[in-house]
């Protein structure tokens, strides 16, 4: 191994931790308030807590749909300033939330999800166009399975062992994370940026004007219209078992055990951290793009399987909840980090991944506000573990078929369009 590759390796392994431990700590601005205690309380015939995750899923896909064009356009000079403002604001939303009336903490979450639904945009910004850029979004990505579940037990833990009330829990689990967050913001800042081997390679990116979103859109409609549905259902799954994991835990009977959060997501982290860290040893692009679409299908296998074993009573539910978290990142961490990055270095696409990853996050947003509010306003009385395990069965066949013809469709595409 020569110099170079080890210096460029220990690069990598830089820029990957920086990323992991940002973006971890972002994830404390964004989901705590969920294991929050809100008892029976009711708006508009919601329960409090549902209307507050909706209301944050609302801001989400309300920011995607925006950073289509603003994460597409991004310049790559003066980041640091976009993240700190977006950060600083987020945090704002937070106090708000914990000094205002009731009514007005659902305003403040729809702010703090349109706020926070650019960081993604941001953040692999400084990730791709690598030729590490698989194990960089990697971290990335498995950082949301981390943080999601650590950032929640912190949470959980500052209610319990130290007193803190649902209400002023997002931000003081916020406050914890304040400091570590501004020192990596510094960090990620000066990290060099792609060299000419990672240009050659995967092809530079840059900023995207209209002609040039539209160029690609025209190009690939077909593929990117499939993309969108299966990335829609998928999103959906993975939303409720985000958004309602304390709920489906306490179902399962783990009330008490604020450390299941961290335990049962750590494992998945780091087994799919492995799994998706080896497609950086495929240099061929279009071999690791069709490989990507392999690992998606396998993901929404074991989703499918573990839910039907569960609901026949065959594996116990910890069991369920841990194999069909694996199975749903499994598909969902590859569009989160190394399908659109593949798939512009694949067809040697002049823009970046953040165009692509905010069309399908807008619609796959769209479609978990809609699950969610169709669930309250029918009055659905069914418990969050039993109307998740039965959505991923149908959801699973849906992901599996849309998954494979654009599978089909990419490879029919490159063979034929002298991208070789």
């Amino acid at each position: 191994m020569t110099a170079d590759n080890i210096k460029k390796g220990a690069l990598t392994l830089y820029i990957s931790i920086l990323i992991f431990c940002l973006y971890s700590c972002i994830f404390a601005f964004r989901k705590p308030f969920t294991v929050g205690s809100y008892g029976e309380q009711q708006m508009l015939g919601i329960s409090y807590q549902t209307l507050l995750i909706i209301s944050q899923v609302v801001g989400y896909m309300l920011s995607k749909f925006v950073g289509i064009r603003f994460i597409s356009s991004l310049q790559r000079t003066g980041r640091w300033k976009t993240t700190v403002l977006i950060m600083t604001s987020s945090w704002l939303t937070l106090l708000f939330f914990a000094l205002l009336p009731d009514w007005a903490g659902v305003i403040c979450f729809l702010l703090n999800g349109f706020l926070l639904g650019f960081m993604w945009g941001v953040v692999f910004s400084y990730a791709e166009g690598r030729t590490s850029t698989d194990f960089i979004g990697s971290m990335l990505a498995v950082s949301f399975i981390f943080a999601g579940g650590f950032t929640r037990s912190v949470g959980k833990w500052l209610m319990s062992d130290h007193g803190v009330s649902s209400k002023w829990m997002p931000f003081m689990t916020g406050f914890v994370f304040a400091i570590p967050l501004i020192f990596l913001i510094y960090l990620l800042e000066r990290v060099p940026a792609p060299d000419q081997n990672d240009i050659e390679h995967r092809v530079e990116r840059k900023s995207m004007n209209k002609d040039d979103r539209k160029k690609i859109l025209k190009e690939f409609s077909i593929g990117i219209i499939v993309l969108c549905i299966v990335y829609t259902f998928l999103t959906i799954m993975r939303d409720i078992r985000d958004n309602f994991m304390s709920n489906i835990w306490d179902e399962l009977g783990y009330a008490n055990d604020y450390s299941v959060f961290a335990r049962s997501e750590t494992r998945i982290s780091a087994f799919l951290l492995i799994i998706m860290a080896l497609l950086v040893f495929i240099r061929k692009n279009i071999r690791a793009f069709m490989v990507i679409h392999v690992l998606i299908m396998g993901g929404f296998l074991l989703a499918l399987v573990s839910s039907l074993l569960y609901i026949k009573g065959h594996i116990q539910g910890s069991w369920w909840m841990q194999a069909t978290g694996l199975g749903l990142y499994m598909a969902y961490i590859p569009f989160n980090a190394i399908f659109f990055d593949r798939m512009i270095a694949t067809f040697r696409i002049i823009g970046n991944v953040g165009f692509l990853i905010y069309i399908t996050d807008a619609f796959g947003y769209l479609g978990s506000v809609t699950v969610m509010l169709t669930k309250e306003n029918m009055s659905i009385q069914v418990p969050w573990a039993e109307f998740y395990s039965n959505g991923i069965i149908l959801f699973a066949i849906i992901g599996l078929a849309g998954t494979a013809f654009s599978m089909y469709y990419f490879n029919r595409k490159y063979r034929k369009s002298g991208y070789q």
